[in-house]
């Protein structure tokens, strides 16, 4: 049997950790088996707020990733457990790849660092999930990209163009996690491949959602759905100069934060809390939007992935934004929305384990391609 290779990630919504098996002998990787686990309340809440600066940073992060990598075990181990049943044992595993959970990303931050260089901060113990599974282990995908020049992020834009590009047509791919960011994947040899983050994702709808209803996520957007637009909100929302940088770019919760939120909602606190869900909707919507009308000439098809996929009120917002664009979800191209972005670290683990480049100047601003990661042996 080819060399398989897992893949783990838990992105900035904090919902939990995702795990798939993947096995990448032929062009379109085949998931043998998908797994995930969600996080307890209390370790969601301390990696929320590790995402701040607190006292006692230094040892609580060290335990939050010891709590991580106990739940990246037991996904790995829900993934053997499932493959087993197809003949596939661990000793067909060729490495781990896991991003661990970002609780800082500063690529831009050069006013502490004598090399000119920011800095991209994961927690994680890549060394434990070794040592629990007994594979070896990748990990630290961002530092390299950062120490090269570039933003650390997204790493995912090779992957989507090894997986989903086409010959025929620029497709794009949006993934709606807690950031949303963009892949632009031309045909083969008519240009580079390009991508950034959009801005926010699901983390502040979610975030308000919490507070308000006490559900972790707008199931199917019907909240957002039941309020109205606060346009002057909006305008609000989208006075942000990020929106104005120009790629390479990225970002995370150390921008779009629950402080930076409630600074941006003191003004409306009178109105209802599902206007102001609707609004945030239309304030992930319109953030990708205006990223992807740039991009859209020479397509026809958006490709959602991500649990932002699900919200059925940020799709149809997102199709009535692009009405040029057929808006669908990754499943159609035969991976599940929330089984992309594990796949992508897997893939990134086989780069590293075959001394390939994982990321894209182009994408990143890096100074060029390097092999990303840090191999943690069994």
């Amino acid at each position: 049997m080819n060399a398989l290779y897992i893949g783990l990630m838990s992105g900035t919504s904090l919902d939990g950790m995702d795990g798939v098996l993947v096995d990448f002998s032929s062009q379109q990787p085949r998931v043998i088996a998908a797994a995930s686990k969600p996080f307890c309340d209390d370790l969601r809440a301390e990696l929320l707020a590790l995402n701040t600066p607190s006292h006692n940073e230094l040892h609580r992060a060290a335990l939050a990733a010891n709590a991580l990598v106990a739940v990246s075990a037991q996904v790995v181990a829900q993934l053997l457990a499932e493959a087993a049943h197809r003949g596939v044992s661990k000793s067909h595993v060729k490495a781990i790849g896991t991003h661990g959970q970002t609780v800082r990303h500063q690529p831009d931050q050069v006013c502490a660092s004598p090399s000119g260089t920011g800095y991209t901060l994961q927690l994680n113990n890549p060394a434990l999930l070794a040592e629990l599974t007994g594979i070896d282990v990748v990990a630290d995908f961002r530092s390299r990209d950062v120490a090269a020049g570039g933003q650390g992020a997204p790493l995912v834009p090779a992957f989507h163009q090894s997986t989903f590009g086409r010959a025929d047509q620029t497709l794009l791919v949006l993934n709606l996690g807690g950031i949303s960011n963009l892949s632009v994947l031309p045909p083969p040899g008519t240009g580079p491949v390009l991508g950034f983050d959009c801005g926010p994702g699901n983390a502040l709808m979610d975030a308000w959602c919490q507070q308000h209803t006490g559900q972790s996520f707008d199931a199917g957007g019907a909240w957002a759905a039941s309020g109205q637009l606060i346009p002057s909100l909006l305008a609000h929302l989208l006075d942000e100069p990020y929106f104005a940088k120009p790629p390479p770019k990225s970002t995370g919760r150390d921008l779009f934060s629950l402080a930076w939120l409630a600074q941006k909602l003191a003004p409306f606190a009178a109105h209802r809390p599902e206007d102001i869900q609707n609004t945030l909707t239309e304030f992930t919507a319109t953030a990708c939007i205006t990223g992807i009308v740039c991009y859209q000439k020479n397509s026809k098809e958006l490709v959602v992935c991500g649990g932002g996929a699900f919200n059925l009120h940020l799709m149809r917002r997102l199709q009535a934004g692009l009405p040029v664009l057929q808006v669908s979800d990754s499943s159609i191209h035969g991976l599940p929305p929330l089984q992309v972005e594990a796949a992508a670290f897997a893939w990134l683990a086989k780069q590293t384990i075959n001394r390939l480049p994982g990321n894209l100047a182009s994408v990143t601003g890096a100074a060029g391609a390097r092999i990303l990661g840090a191999i943690y042996p069994a």
